[in-house]
């Protein structure tokens, strides 16, 4: 079985698992190098659960043990090439550099490694794939709240420039669900949520799946819910020292979707983007530098 194969059959089972199993299988979704090279009793404590609960999951999924459930944990650490640069005599140093120096370093290390993880572990098939889809579709609406609304917010931003198809959510004085009850098959909806999870979120993935609409969901866990509503899954590290969840991969992330999405364009999107920034001269809205 392939990790692909292997996702899908977790995700399938995952709303019937008991609470133990699930949060094993989401720790198992959401960390595959760590499945792929710690032992039961490491990856148990990582995830809060008692070392047989593993075991079950693997017998769960048809698995005869554990080494066999992990072995597409394995073939795929191998194929994507995980190497991370060492890096420990800077943070080292960091951590020595004043009052703040230990914080600065982990912050520095946790933002490193989020972006480490997250170019090693996205696909870029996925990506041109999700970009020539909102490239063509009708509509393309981008919900997030909360802290995920400045992230929605800058994809919409910028990604108007170049396409007239982006329409962010909730738009002023409207709910999510006003602009998601009257989406179809042509159009796509690009949701963004970190744990917690807001509620109006996943359903509005919930209800635009049912009308039709490609869902995609940006998030921290292939098992959030509005994940589980997806047709397209991309997970973006959150980790960080301080008590909010960082956003900076998911920015990384969809600033890559809209590289892409010019790509896919043509030559028109240039001319956009000109006019754009030409209106805007036009009428005073930049100020000039000095010399």
């Amino acid at each position: 079985m392939g990790f692909d194969e292997l996702r899908t059959q977790i995700l399938a089972q995952f709303p019937s698992m008991g609470p133990q199993l699930r949060q094993a299988a989401q720790y198992a979704l959401d960390n595959p190098s760590e499945v792929a090279v710690s032992s039961v009793r490491k990856l148990a404590e990582a995830a809060g659960v008692k070392p047989n609960t593993f075991m079950r999951l693997a017998w769960l999924l048809g698995f005869n043990g554990f080494e066999e459930f992990r072995e597409p944990y394995r073939r795929l650490v191998t194929r994507t090439g995980e190497s991370f640069p060492d890096r420990a005599r800077w943070l080292q140093s960091l951590a020595k550099s004043g009052q703040h120096g230990h914080l600065y370093s982990q912050m520095a290390s946790s933002s490193i490694s989020n972006a480490e993880h997250l170019f090693s572990a996205t696909r870029i098939d996925d990506l041109s794939d999700l970009a020539r889809r909102m490239v063509s579709a009708r509509n393309v609406f981008i919900l997030g709240l909360g802290t995920c609304f400045s992230v929605a917010h800058g994809f919409w931003y910028v990604g108007r420039m170049a396409v007239d198809n982006f329409t962010l959510l909730p738009q002023h004085g409207a709910l999510p669900m006003d602009d998601i009850a009257r989406l179809s098959a042509d159009e796509v909806l690009l949701v963004i949520s970190f744990n917690p999870y807001r509620s109006e979120v996943a359903q509005s993935a919930r209800l635009a799946r049912a009308r039709g609409a490609y869902v995609v969901s940006v998030t921290d866990s292939q098992a959030s819910p509005a994940s589980l509503e997806a047709d397209q899954v991309f997970v973006t590290p959150t980790r960080t020292p301080q008590f909010f969840p960082s956003t900076q991969a998911a920015t990384a992330l969809l600033e890559t979707l809209l590289a892409f999405i010019i790509a896919e364009s043509g030559a028109g999107v240039i001319d956009r983007i000109n006019a754009f920034h030409r209106r805007r001269e036009e009428t005073g809205a930049y100020e000039r530098g000095f010399g």
